[in-house]
């Protein structure tokens, strides 16, 4: 956890100046692909992702170490090459660990959130899952244990492979010549992440397209077929943690009204978008059949929102980073006090964003538990060993919070009332 810690913290900047650089370059050639919600929602999401990854909120039930331990027969000398199978195995495993995902019902909730972006940037790439609860994909590096690749090593490729991810999230890097057919490049990934019928569950390589080419899975980018992006089932929400359990609650609630016993189990592992019959007419669903009929979610924010929201935005990275520099000092379980402030705040802040009026109660939620911490404890997570004065800053800043939240709350409703008055 500590060594993954030191690795956020590193690469943050490098992502935040990414994203500065991609959205920079938008505005100039004036095909700007960000939105600002959208592009905090992103944001968030990835913080809310590393958050969990840190408090290690997750059931291994097949770890890679047991497998090592009990499958490796030989012993690999060679670092090249230790490295080199590492990485094969895991980009291999993450290819079917993808199909599973965007082929079985329950486990379509672990990535809906990657998809849940109706733009698709590099802030596309940080909507990651926390609604993964079961580590059960190790049993797909089999062939990585079989040949002696070290835990550790594995441990380092991960986040690697991960990171690699990130840069062909874009919109402004066309095709790339012979490296189509070896790499996953941004044009095989933009397939990826369209609603349209031709590119639907396609493209799911991570750094080597060969997979998608040699399983059938491979589609090329159209000149005819711009692609649409997002969901079929839109989100309607700037919130990631409601993104993130979304379709979760819908096969809770189907496996809750259908009368068939048996369907009550199978629902969460029967193919992506079944339902059962006794239900499927009687609580219909709305889903995009034609992607040009896409519709982009939006809320009537006033720029002071937006504003608001990019600072609140700010605050969470102030926050996460002190977390990530202090990861050791801080220590269980005050650890998970932190984290739960932070899923608070984000859930808070774009709460707001969506003119939800439940912004106002956990906002006050978090600020009376970041107070009430604070008088108990008489610090705030060590703070003041680097600022006399830290935790009254907090405190400041706490009821600066809940009062422009509940500010905005009382005149973004109103103008939003009015402008519906005034439309009807």
């Amino acid at each position: 956890m500590i060594t993954y810690a030191e690795a956020v913290l590193y690469i943050i900047p490098v992502f935040l100046v990414l994203m500065s650089i991609e959205s920079a370059y938008g505005i100039w050639v004036n095909k700007n692909t960000f939105r600002s919600f959208d592009t905090i929602t992103g944001i968030s999401s990835g913080i809310t992702n590393s958050i969990k990854d840190l408090l290690g909120l997750t059931l291994v039930i097949i770890a890679y170490s047991w497998l090592y331990e009990k499958l490796a027969f030989i012993e690999i000398k060679s670092t090249f090459w230790i490295y080199a199978i590492g990485f094969i195995a895991i980009d291999f495993s993450s290819y079917w660990v993808h199909r599973l995902r965007h082929h079985v019902n329950y486990f379509w909730n672990e990535h809906v959130v990657h998809h849940s972006s109706e733009e698709f940037n590099m802030a596309c790439a940080l909507r990651q899952s926390i609604s993964s609860f079961f580590g059960i994909y190790s049993v797909l590096l089999i062939p990585a244990a079989l040949l002696g690749v070290p835990p550790q090593v594995m441990a380092t490729i991960a986040p690697l492979h991960l990171f690699l991810q990130f840069w062909y999230h874009t919109r402004h890097i066309g095709k790339l010549g012979f490296l189509e057919y070896i790499i996953v490049t941004p044009s095989q990934h933009r397939v990826h992440h369209a609603i349209n019928p031709i590119y639907l569950d396609k493209n799911l390589a991570a750094i080597f397209c060969v997979w998608d080419r040699a399983f059938g899975t491979f589609q090329e980018e159209l000149d005819d077929e711009p692609c649409v992006y997002g969901v079929k089932k839109a989100p309607l929400t700037w919130n990631p943690i409601l993104i993130n359990f979304q379709h979760l609650w819908l096969l809770i609630k189907d496996a809750w009204r259908t009368d068939n016993w048996w369907d009550k189990l199978r629902i969460w592992f029967m193919p992506l978008g079944w339902r059962p019959e006794d239900i499927r007419d009687k609580y219909p669903i709305d889903y995009i059949v034609d992607p040009k009929d896409q519709i982009k979610y939006d809320t009537q924010a006033s720029s002071w929102l937006h504003i608001w929201s990019w600072f609140q935005l700010g605050m969470t990275h102030a926050f996460l980073i002190f977390m990530l520099i202090n990861f050791v000092e801080i220590g269980f379980p005050l650890l998970f006090a932190y984290g739960a402030f932070l899923y608070l705040h984000i859930y808070s802040s774009t709460s707001l964003m969506d003119l939800d009026k439940s912004a106002v109660l956990i906002e006050s939620a978090k600020c009376l538990g970041g107070v009430y911490w604070i008088l108990e404890s008489g610090d705030w997570f060590g703070l003041n060993a680097y600022w006399s004065f830290g935790s009254v800053l907090i405190i400041g800043y706490l009821a600066f919070s809940f009062l422009a939240t509940l500010g905005f709350s009382i005149w973004e409703f109103k103008t939003t009332d009015q402008m519906v008055t005034a439309e009807n």
